[in-house]
């Protein structure tokens, strides 16, 4: 993930560079125009994929540690609206139109409400993902998983089994989480170096 990341960063650079190598040679004004804008943002184009790279490297983590990814993820996209805005200004001046006054006005809200939805949606996959993973180390049709504990006491001479678990039992699980959490926290190190 962070190596494709910064293969397109880096491609972006390249493509700014011939742009203004370029510029020496075409002589048309709405190139040139083009070309000074991206070299006035060019720091804003770097921060959003900065943000946006960070924000996807966190989403390769595993549960616990993908929480701040849509929270970084959401600050870049507004950051793209902003240079999103800025584009509609440039629009603006060289087809000398007014549709910007009408995007700045909308400005906070659209912020806000991209802002919004990138959030809940990143929350929303990582809760689909976590409820995905629990719902497939459950076996259907009431068999028993390998390894976990089967009736125990009064239950097993008894014959009936209840859906009741004990505080021994409410250990083993949570203990089998613990481990499972460093577990894939483990492999993904491993896979990354």
């Amino acid at each position: 993930m962070f190596a494709t990341r910064m293969i397109g960063i880096i491609c972006l650079l390249i493509a700014i560079v011939l742009a203004n190598i370029l510029m020496h040679y075409v002589e048309n004004p709405i190139f040139t125009s083009g070309v000074t804008f991206i070299n006035e943002n060019f720091w804003l184009l770097v921060l959003i994929a900065l943000i946006l790279m960070v924000g996807d490297v966190f989403t390769a983590f595993p549960f616990p540690f993908n929480l701040p990814a849509p929270i970084i993820t959401a600050f870049g996209s507004v950051f793209f609206i902003m240079f999103l805005l800025r584009i509609f200004e440039w629009t603006d001046m060289v087809t000398s139109t007014t549709l910007s006054s009408v995007f700045s006005l909308l400005a906070p809200i659209l912020a806000t409400v991209v802002f919004l939805i990138v959030l809940v949606s990143g929350y929303y996959a990582i809760l689909r993902g976590l409820w995905f993973q629990s719902r497939a180390g459950e076996v259907p049709y009431g068999g028993q998983v390998a390894g976990a504990p089967g009736p125990t006491g009064q239950e097993a001479e008894s014959g009936e089994v209840t859906d009741a678990k004990s505080w021994e039992e409410i250990g083993a699980e949570f203990r089998l989480m613990l481990y499972d959490v460093i577990n894939r926290f483990r492999e993904e190190i491993r896979k990354n170096q």
